[in-house]
């Protein structure tokens, strides 16, 4: 669908100079720009690849001079990259559903579908299952028993909500994600060795041959308004309590949520992060990728980990963690620095042990 500058300036907020009257009809890179296309040039260093394509309106910086790049007309933004959000969903082609429900699809009598759903083929949906206005529920998807999904909600393909899972409205979910699976909770009859080590923090690690009983889920899994999930990641249930993720809380692909967990608002956990059972997150945290974080900790509000980190321990509010195990991210650095200057701090200590030991031996 093609938009004029003057009306994809006015839906960004944003100024916009020139012959705003033009029509595009896709959003592309400079140096790949057709003529009817909208170049994204949102920082000097991706201006000069307008010289390469062939458009004739860009999105730019704030003060850009957008005529002596030879562009008809362009628009103006404070934030480049809070604008892309905009930009991209006036743009975003969709994924060709229909509202309606696929012949091939299972839906139980006793489920009960909104107004304008769409469900794909070959989609089961179980008794008691609500499925809320507007939304889509892609092909071989499964809703369990008793689960309810929110209004425009988004599923792609082989999404599972499982038994009694809750969702919010304008939940977004990325194929093969798994919500509601029964937690990773096993017990012995008698103490195990691995409690034992726990203990004695390693000291001791005795032979164990008893077998693990499992620790049912009979919990679920709440999820607020707003929350995007990530290609096949997984969301276990509670095994008492729910397991709760937060309002506008996104997690990336290939993460684990354990059972009992509790996510905060507005949270980013990104690629391959975990996070155990029961451990509480707060608001506004962002966990980068492949950060893991034990069982049974408290991560305070507005704490940022980077890429790699391993949390050991809980995480009072504000700090930003690196490492593993996870310290302050500025003491992190300073000790990695330290570990790069070892070479050269061995060899100076060699060198003056030589002119020690040589003027001892010359006294």
């Amino acid at each position: 669908m093609a938009h004029s500058v003057r009306d994809i300036a006015t839906a960004l907020g944003a100024q916009a100079f020139g012959a705003i009257d033009i029509l595009v009809d896709r959003v592309a890179e400079p140096a790949e720009a057709r003529s009817c296309d909208i170049a994204l040039a949102l920082n000097p260093k991706f201006a000069g690849g307008l010289s390469d394509g062939k458009a004739r309106v860009a999105v730019m910086w704030d003060g850009a001079d957008w005529e002596s790049f030879g562009l008809e007309a362009a628009i103006t933004v404070p934030r480049p990259r809070y604008a892309m959000s905009g930009l991209t969903q006036m743009f975003d082609l969709g994924h060709g559903t229909a509202v309606g429900i696929h012949p091939s699809a299972v839906v139980h009598p006793d489920a009960t579908l909104g107004e304008n759903v769409s469900i794909g083929a070959l989609t089961v949906i179980e008794a008691g299952a609500v499925i809320g206005d507007n939304s889509v529920v892609g092909p071989q998807c499964f809703i369990g028993v008793d689960a309810r999904l929110g209004a425009n909600a988004m599923l792609h393909n082989h999404v599972s909500l499982m038994a009694r899972v809750v969702v919010g409205d304008n939940f977004w979910c990325q194929s093969g994600a798994r919500i509601g699976g029964d937690g990773f909770s096993f017990v012995t009859s008698e103490k195990s060795h691995v409690e034992a080590a726990r203990e004695s923090l390693g000291k001791t690690v005795q032979q164990d041959s008893q077998s693990w009983s499992r620790i049912h889920s009979v919990g679920s899994v709440t999820i607020g308004d707003d929350v995007e999930i990530g290609a096949n990641s997984t969301v276990d249930r509670g095994t008492i309590r729910d397991t709760r993720i937060g309002n506008g809380t996104k997690i990336d692909n290939l993460v684990q949520v354990g059972h009992n967990a509790q996510v905060g608002n507005n949270c980013l956990l990104c690629a391959q992060s975990g996070v155990a059972g029961s451990t509480q997150i707060g608001n506004n945290v962002v966990l980068g990728g492949q950060t893991g974080v034990g069982d049974n900790l408290t991560i305070g509000d507005n704490v940022i980990t980077g890429g790699g980190t391993t949390v050991l321990s809980s995480v009072p509010k504000g700090r930003a963690m690196l490492g593993s195990p996870a310290m302050k991210m500025d003491a992190q650095i300073e000790t990695y620095k330290g570990l790069r200057r070892l070479p050269r701090l061995f060899k100076d200590v060699a060198a003056l042990k030589k002119a020690v030991s040589k003027l001892t031996t010359n006294d």
